[in-house]
């Protein structure tokens, strides 16, 4: 398991922090050492595991919206991770094989790559390692085991050429490992730059006076203790009902991954960057409004009950992280056409009475 960086911040240095400088209201006037927590996102999230090229972009932008990589040929990652919502569906909970539905609010993808993990237990180290989840599980995509997806995708004479040009090294190119790593080249540069990355680089102008007090606002409120970085958060676990217990919590979180109780209740903080457009909030989708999460979670997590007008204030500025989608980067390919086994090898999937 590789290493990954957590960023730390004790409650200490924050609030150390957060002193330093003041948002002088009405002149927009803004004291950058507050700033010392965030930084602007990449151009894209590289792994040295998996070098990006082009050849596997393509491959790995086809592979996202390929349904016959689903039993019933109905479900792509497209399905619950639309690119063109911001990488949600906007439910509370996605539905897959047979209208099943998950038990857990479906995460954006976009910015995704650079999170300390995948899900929200994170039980996947990276978007590889989560792109071969949902094809197997039997609520989603429900293909009963790896060598049938690369059955499958042998009998797409399209998809043998892409393999071959993506993986030209390799002598066997479509393996299922293979196709994960096509889909995650392909989703390491799913990358939304906002107003606030403008400004983190000294454009003063790129946030409003009410979003730079909503700023000041979110930092002083301690929201910074989880969500810093990059990514307003995506790199660290943090218990639910940390300062007050969460009501009628039922799941158990990252515990269900490593069987440890300390882990009971731990989720992956998510990152805020879109979060105007991606409700419902939390990992049970139980949240509607970006507000009621706000307040919620200063009650929960950080023990303050904040008052209507900084609740409102914080959603301001929450609101200047909704990005550019990178629209002709997502633009829906056109998909390899069935090769004539194809139709066969799928109905033989779907007979062998394997999976729900």
């Amino acid at each position: 398991m590789k290493r990954k960086s957590i960023h730390r911040f004790t409650v200490r240095t924050i609030l150390m922090m957060t002193l330093v400088g003041t948002v002088r209201a009405g002149t927009g006037d803004f004291d950058r050492s507050l700033l010392a927590v965030f930084q602007p996102l990449p151009s894209e999230m590289p792994s040295a595991d998996n070098p990006i090229t082009s050849e596997k972009i393509t491959l790995g932008r086809m592979l996202y919206y390929e349904k016959r990589l689903s039993r019933d040929r109905q479900t792509s990652c497209n399905s619950c991770h639309q690119l063109s919502a911001y990488g949600v569906d906007n439910q509370q909970f996605s539905s897959g094989f047979k209208g099943q539905l998950g038990s857990r609010n479906s995460p954006t993808v976009y910015n995704a790559a650079q999170h300390i993990a995948q899900f929200w237990d994170g039980r996947a180290e990276d978007v590889e390692e989560q792109a071969k989840g949902p094809v197997l599980n039997p609520v989603e995509m429900a293909m009963p085991m790896p060598d049938k997806v690369v059955e499958t995708l042998k009998s797409i004479p399209g998809y043998v050429d892409a393999f071959a040009k993506a993986f030209p090294k390799e002598e066997q190119a479509i393996t299922y490992d293979n196709m994960a790593k096509a889909i995650g080249a392909f989703e390491r540069k799913l990358v939304t730059p906002s107003r606030f990355d403008a400004f983190l680089v000294n454009d003063d102008n790129a946030l409003t006076d009410d979003e730079k007090a909503g700023l000041k606002t979110f930092i002083e409120a301690g929201c910074i203790t989880c969500h810093s970085g990059s990514g307003l958060g995506g790199h660290m676990y943090k218990k639910v009902g940390l300062a007050k217990p969460w009501p009628h919590l039922q799941d158990d979180g990252r515990f269900s991954v490593t069987n440890n109780e300390a882990d009971k209740y731990l989720f992956k903080v998510p990152g805020l960057r879109n979060v105007e457009m991606t409700a419902p909030y939390m990992h049970d989708g139980s949240i509607l409004t970006l507000e009621e999460s706000i307040a919620r979670m200063s009650v929960h997590q950080l023990g303050r009950q904040l008052s209507a007008d900084q609740v409102e204030s914080i959603a301001t500025f929450l609101k200047s992280l909704t990005g550019e989608i990178p629209v002709d980067y997502i633009k829906e390919p056109t998909l390899p056409e069935d090769g004539p086994d194809t139709a066969r090898v799928i109905q033989a999937i779907n007979q062998s009475g394997t999976g729900t």
